[in-house]
């Protein structure tokens, strides 16, 4: 009795090391560690160049992204030095829209951990489900 409750014990330990190995890194999502990924999901004009992304998303501190899904709605996303920075990137854009937008910016704008993700109208399910599963450090 005392060697099965022993051996259910380790497998439960064994279970609970194997379900951490599989749990997300902490590391913060990057604008080239994501971009290929967009290009694979059927986005379209996927580009981290500055130059292209917008003002805020260019100055983000893990670069930024643009991306177009195939009916033409632009997404937009900053990836911020960590969670932290979040709120204030949130705020450049809603402060940055158009005064007619600003209303709809909580439709529109969606943060996953260190990503800022602005969409030009409200993303599909599936759009949202493809751009999330895109970031990657």
């Amino acid at each position: 009795m005392l060697r099965s409750v022993s051996i259910a014990a380790s497998l439960a330990l064994v279970c609970v090391l194997v379900a951490g190995c599989g749990a997300r890194s902490s590391k913060p999502f990057t604008a080239t560690g994501s971009a290929a990924c967009f290009t694979k999901k059927g986005f379209t004009k996927v580009t981290t160049n500055p130059d292209k992304v917008g003002f805020i998303a260019a100055f983000a501190d893990n670069g930024g992204l643009i991306a177009t899904t195939t009916d033409g709605n632009l997404l937009t996303i900053a990836f911020t030095l960590d969670d932290n920075s979040v709120a204030s990137t949130e705020a450049a854009f809603t402060a940055h829209a158009p005064a007619k937008l600003r209303p709809r910016m909580h439709d529109i704008m969606e943060s996953e951990r260190n990503a800022v993700l602005v969409w030009t109208t409200s993303p599909s399910p599936q759009q949202l489900a493809d751009a999330t599963s895109c970031l990657h450090p």
